[in-house]
């Protein structure tokens, strides 16, 4: 009798040990899947950088090439999020210094891009200006990006003198242009930068009229899917 009663005392030791371990099993599983959740689902944080062309005068805003930059990349595997854009229509590289100052920005952003210096052409500022405020606008660009420099990538100017607007002028604009982008190529390339070339794609505006918004001077939604295919191609994301 007593030897029955240690056998099945010890049956239900081992029943109760071994429901123990299953549920510690399934509460570490569970913990595990938790976290991994949580680090799947947050998408990379992206800060685009620049003017008009950036902001997308004159596109919808699913057009602009930030938000196709996304939408290219997603589909390719990456999670990326709604991009924050700081630029306006007009901007030159002090307004977009002063704009990023008063945004008060943290070192966040698992990817930052950077155009800027069509209007600091068009509005007759020094090259010699932009050399400065360009570099210092990049330094910080690389500062957002958790100064992982291979999170940050510039693309040139586009040249509006292929443009309706710009074609009376173009022969002087194109000079200018590739001026201010062998500025910003040479800086960029100077701290090991990523850099897209869009400048030529812009060039092709004249003979092709859906390349340009209705506007007659930026770029169409149909032009930046250029950009975002040159740009998604050769982006390293590592």
């Amino acid at each position: 009798m007593r030897g029955l009663l240690l056998e099945i005392i010890m049956l239900n030791f081992v029943k109760v040990k071994s429901n123990v371990k299953n549920i510690l099993i399934i509460f570490f599983l569970l913990q595990y899947c938790s976290m991994d959740a949580q680090h799947t689902i947050q998408p990379m944080k992206y800060l685009a950088l620049g003017d008009s062309y950036t902001i997308g005068e004159s596109v919808p805003e699913v057009e602009r090439w930030p938000n196709q930059l996304v939408d290219s990349l997603n589909k390719k595997g990456h999670q990326i999020g709604r991009p924050t854009i700081i630029a306006t229509t007009g901007w030159r590289t002090d307004d977009l210094k002063n704009a990023m100052t008063k945004a008060h920005l943290k070192n966040k952003y698992d990817l930052v891009s950077l155009l800027i210096g069509v209007n600091n052409q068009y509005q007759g500022k020094l090259s010699s200006q932009y050399v400065i405020e360009f570099e210092e606008l990049l330094k910080t660009a690389i500062r957002l990006a958790k100064r992982k420099k291979q999170r940050v990538f510039v693309v040139s100017i586009p040249d509006y003198g292929f443009t309706p607007f710009g074609k009376p002028n173009q022969e002087a604009i194109t000079k200018a242009i590739d001026e201010f982008n062998e500025i910003n190529a040479r800086i960029t390339y100077k701290y090991g930068i990523q850099y897209f070339d869009i400048t030529e794609i812009s060039r092709e505006g004249l003979k092709d009229p859906s390349l340009v918004a209705t506007d007659g001077l930026h770029p169409s939604g149909k032009m930046y899917s250029y950009w975002v295919e040159l740009i998604s191609k050769g982006l390293e994301l590592n």
